[in-house]
């Protein structure tokens, strides 16, 4: 499965998940939306900031997922990953998705036509599904 997830320019996440800086993407909801039960070990996650071109792609080589998140329970989950996590307050659910094999790409655009514009995650069988070449 090959997945898209959309950054906050603002934050300028990119560089630091290609320069190793950010080996862990976090997904954070208050209800279960993707990632969460979408992704798994092995597949593959493109990265692009909003209203930019795909740039970068990551191998996933592990996901942790937490359900009916308290403060507390965030508090407990950030103190053990020991990494610089970008949480959202009050959401229930977290995808923890680990990094690895990280690599600059030939940036191309894809087509978020049926997945909403909000959509900051697109999950799809193939990216050739969504890339426009």
């Amino acid at each position: 499965m090959d997945h898209v997830a959309i950054m906050k320019k603002s934050w300028k996440l990119i560089p630091k998940i290609l320069s190793g800086q950010k080996k862990i993407e976090s997904r954070w909801g208050i209800n279960k939306c993707a990632p969460w039960e979408k992704i798994k070990a092995g597949d593959t996650v493109y990265f692009k900031n909003s209203g930019e071109p795909v740039t970068i792609k990551a191998k996933v080589s592990k996901v942790k997922q937490f359900a009916n998140l308290t403060p507390p329970k965030v508090k407990e989950i950030l103190e053990k990953i020991n990494e610089n996590i970008v949480w959202a307050k009050n959401k229930r659910y977290c995808t923890l998705i680990y990094l690895e094999d990280v690599k600059p790409i030939k940036p191309f655009n894809i087509n978020k036509s049926g997945f909403g514009s909000p959509a900051a995650w697109l999950s799809v069988p193939n990216i050739t599904k969504i890339k426009i070449t």
